[in-house]
């Protein structure tokens, strides 16, 4: 994976953060893009560090430097829901993209339509594809 898509799937905590100021040379980061724009990574590694939060949820430290010099720090959090409810739902996707691959659906169209769905509640590729038949057929019988 990535570090822009790592970056797309995490939350920074903005409120709290941004904006940054470099206590050394005053520099200014008003958001998290303009953080990783205007800063370097660390010895030409990612910077990223993964570890633990206090409740458990996984928290990821972005280390980078400062056109000084400095080393500056961010967190950002992951937005995966953890709790009982997010389980279910994220066993319940993966059921359902199964079956679409199952039945000839490229994994990655699959898993692209299914998060489409979920945002905008329609998708044509999968209406297509039947999904929705057996469902439709449950509630007009019901």
């Amino acid at each position: 994976m990535d570090n822009n898509s790592l970056f797309d799937d995490l939350v920074a905590l903005e409120k709290c953060s941004f904006p940054k100021k470099c206590a050394t040379c005053g520099l200014v980061y008003l958001n998290v893009e303009d953080f990783v724009a205007k800063t370097e990574a660390i010895n030409k590694k990612t910077g990223l560090k993964s570890s633990e939060g206090d409740e458990g949820e996984t928290i990821l430290e972005l280390f980078r430097n400062c056109s000084c010099g400095s080393t500056l720090l961010d967190f950002f959090e992951n937005r995966r829901d953890t709790s009982g409810r997010g389980k279910k739902r994220r066993k319940a996707f993966e059921k359902v993209l199964v079956h679409l691959v199952k039945n000839g659906m490229d994994r990655k169209l699959a898993r692209q339509e299914l998060l489409y769905y979920m945002k905008h509640k329609k998708s044509k590729i999968l209406e297509e594809a039947g999904l929705f038949d057996s469902w439709r057929r449950k509630k007009s019988s019901g």
